[in-house]
């Protein structure tokens, strides 16, 4: 006989782990599910595989109340919860085959007066068609959208996350949540549930209304940060301080200029826009317009940095910075990652990475000759210097360190 849970969450990265733990802390029973049986394992033991402030202490106390456990398998459960990666494809071309497969994984165990709840960031009208796989494998079921004018059996609902790397246990119960059900009774449903656990408000509207929601965010960030970066190619072209520019642009009551940056990274804003841009391209054009601007920063960034190293055919460059954001783990669709992974391609053990939240070079920097080393080391080697990440350990070094050396900062860091 199968186990019963109140809730199953699907999916045990970035956002699923976070919430499962935190909706055992409420008090409910949760059966965390994932394809990676060492992800399954290492929860199982009441460990994890990511980090992120207070997780370990939370998903430790879970674990060993019993609140929490984990499966490749899904069980029997009052609420279903989707939260798995949906990629660009080529293209960029939301990929939301995972979804699907989840939809698929919990069909069989679906029970009469469950509620399916997808978490993932997605293109709009994901969620009917998990309505629409559900109701092909369990026509047994009324599915919204597909029982006419009877009753549903079940309720399908979609409720966007707004986290913050970092602050994600804080704010996945302080932040208000959007929650849109395929009906006004699945919305309802799905409401009740997260009022269990979240302080914020959670607020009902329609499935698609949600899921644009979510899109509009992330693509009104991207936008602002466009211009910012776009603002900062003008400046340097005619040789201005684009961060003086900025800060005192905005001294005006009604401007608020973000900082520019070599790029946009992370799970969201780097992704989520061409979610919209897909569903409307001829529409999206200022979205559009504002993806292909940040694409392009780490590039620029790159022609930059390579042409101090060409000036200097003997010099070292040390590359500060490879998480997508300050402060973090995460590497993410992350420029700064994106920009180092090219130079040390093509000037290998000329290059010297600095990066405190990591033990080891990721992704092709690990066989291309150059070295991760610590802050000081570096500064005493190089004689060129890339601010790609301005994480607090960078800023609060020494300034001495490195006041001899030429330096591309892409963050302001050391802006005056």
């Amino acid at each position: 006989m199968v186990d019963r849970f109140d809730v199953a969450m699907i999916g045990l990265g970035y956002i699923g782990l976070p919430t499962a733990a935190i909706i055992a802390r409420a008090g409910l029973s949760v059966r965390g599910v994932d394809i990676s049986r060492r992800i399954v394992d290492l929860v199982n033991q009441g460990e994890v595989h990511i980090q992120e402030t207070d997780l370990d202490a939370l998903v430790k106390n879970v674990v060993t109340d019993g609140m929490l456990t984990a499966s490749t398998e899904p069980p029997v459960a009052d609420i279903y919860l989707i939260a798995v990666p949906t990629p660009l494809a080529e293209g960029n071309q939301p990929d939301i085959s995972m979804v699907l497969d989840a939809a698929r994984l919990i069909a069989p165990v679906l029970p009469v007066g469950g509620c399916v709840i997808l978490e993932s960031t997605s293109p709009v009208g994901t969620t009917q068609q998990i309505c629409a796989v559900l109701a092909e494998l369990r026509p047994d079921l009324s599915i919204p959208g597909h029982c006419g004018d009877k009753a549903p059996d079940v309720h399908i609902a979609y409720c966007p996350e707004r986290v913050l790397p970092g602050k994600i246990i804080e704010e996945l119960v302080a932040n208000d949540r959007v929650v849109g059900g395929m009906t006004p009774e699945c919305a309802r449903r799905a409401q009740a549930f997260y009022t269990r656990f979240v302080r914020g408000d959670c607020i009902t509207t329609t499935a698609g209304v949600a899921e644009m929601v979510k899109l509009t965010e992330n693509s009104f960030r991207d936008v602002n940060i466009a211009f910012a970066n776009e603002l900062s190619l003008v400046a340097e072209h005619m040789g201005i301080d684009v961060w003086e520019v900025i800060r005192l642009a905005n001294r005006h009551p009604r401007v608020n200029v973000l900082q520019p940056g070599p790029g946009v990274g992370g799970h969201c804003i780097a992704v989520d826009p061409w979610f919209l841009v897909s569903s409307a391209p001829e529409q999206a054009r200022v979205i559009r317009t504002a993806r292909e601007v940040n694409d392009a920063k780490p590039d620029h960034v790159v022609g930059r940095l390579s042409a101090m190293l060409e000036g200097s055919p003997d010099a070292k460059i040390a590359l500060l910075g490879l998480a997508f954001k300050p402060n973090i783990d995460d590497f993410r669709e992350s420029p700064a990652l994106e920009i180092a992974e090219k130079v040390a391609a093509k000037y290998r053990d000329r290059v010297l990475v600095v990066e405190p939240f990591t033990k080891e070079l990721p992704g092709s920097m690990a066989n291309s000759g150059a070295r991760l080393v610590k802050y000081e080391e570096a500064m005493a080697e190089a004689d060129l210097v890339g601010v790609l990440v301005d994480h607090d350990a960078f800023r609060s070094a020494p300034r001495y360190l490195s006041a001899d050396k030429l330096v591309y900062d892409t963050r302001g860091m050391w802006a005056q």
